[in-house]
């Protein structure tokens, strides 16, 4: 499918893990600059919060503080110039960042990828570790963070890059493979299920659910965005160049933070990322919302 796409922002370093404020502003992370950035009409691109290391995702807590995904800086072959330690961190709405963990259950984080709410007011997240499809070095895990700030390993996995995830309605937590472009879902009784294999050269990176359950999956480097049905039946796909790495839903709008115009990843960090809306006309699903002590 093809819809009308705005580019919104540009200019920008390795854009990832969009979401919405309650004021109607994008708030995102900007990989690059270690920023948390947001967007808003009249304004533009300003910084919310700088966070050190490499920000990978973002989502905003009912308590509105902004929760982020920090890989520490070191992953991938882009270094960040202030290395933190890997971590979820928290922006309080005046710009102030603290941690929230630094390990869960005595495992410490190696690096935290995306996140996403459940009905249940936990916080679910992926650590990937370092991005190397020929000898994956490190094993992939999704944690849970309860309410009150103690937490558990919900899932150890083999070494396939736990990346994308999000939150069914009934409290499935779904994710996504970059490795084996495996999309899977783990059940509120501990079931693991396949959901589907997405095309050769979808690499899938984040991705939100729209009002139906339907996943929209960004799939890096292949300028698309898949869409798949709980079930795992492929739907079709939206065109969205250059490499779409995450995406949020606005009422039937869309919000896509995009890599840019590159054809490989290298330590030269371009800052030629785009944040893009693309006017869907699909009505996203309400994400659920949620605090950590």
């Amino acid at each position: 499918m093809q819809r009308p796409i705005e580019v919104m922002g540009e200019g920008l370093g390795h854009p990832e893990g969009p979401d919405m404020l309650p004021d109607g502003r994008v708030v995102f992370v900007e990989t690059y600059t270690s920023d948390v950035k947001v967007w808003e009409e009249g304004k533009g691109i300003s910084v919310y919060g700088y966070c050190g290391g490499g920000t990978n995702a973002c989502i905003v807590g009912s308590d509105g503080d902004v929760y982020v995904t920090q890989n520490g800086g070191t992953v991938g072959a882009w270094k960040a110039r202030d290395q933190v330690t890997p971590s979820i961190q928290r922006i309080r709405p005046d710009g102030t960042v603290s941690y929230v963990a630094t390990e869960i259950d005595g495992v410490p984080l190696n690096a935290p990828n995306d996140l996403a709410f459940g009905p249940n007011g936990s916080l679910y997240f992926t650590d990937s570790g370092e991005w190397d499809q020929v000898n994956k070095p490190d094993p992939s895990r999704i944690f849970e963070v309860f309410p009150d700030g103690t937490g558990r390993v919900l899932q150890e996995l083999e070494p396939v890059y736990t990346n994308g995830c999000a939150v069914d309605p009934d409290g499935s937590v779904v994710w996504v493979e970059s490795y084996t472009l495996e999309v899977r879902r783990r059940r509120p009784d501990g079931t693991i299920e396949h959901i589907c294999t997405l095309p050769d050269g979808h690499i899938p990176d984040g991705f939100k659910l729209d009002a139906e359950g339907n996943y929209w999956i960004t799939g890096f480097m292949s300028g698309v965005i898949d869409v798949i049905a709980p079930d795992g039946t492929y739907l079709d796909y939206l065109e969205c160049p250059y490499v779409p790495l995450n995406c949020c839903f606005d009422g039937t709008d869309m919000w896509v933070t995009d890599f840019g115009e590159i054809t490989e990843v290298t330590a030269e960090a371009p800052m030629v990322g785009r944040l893009l809306r693309v006017r869907l006309g699909v009505e996203g699903m309400q994400p659920f919302r949620g605090a950590i002590a």
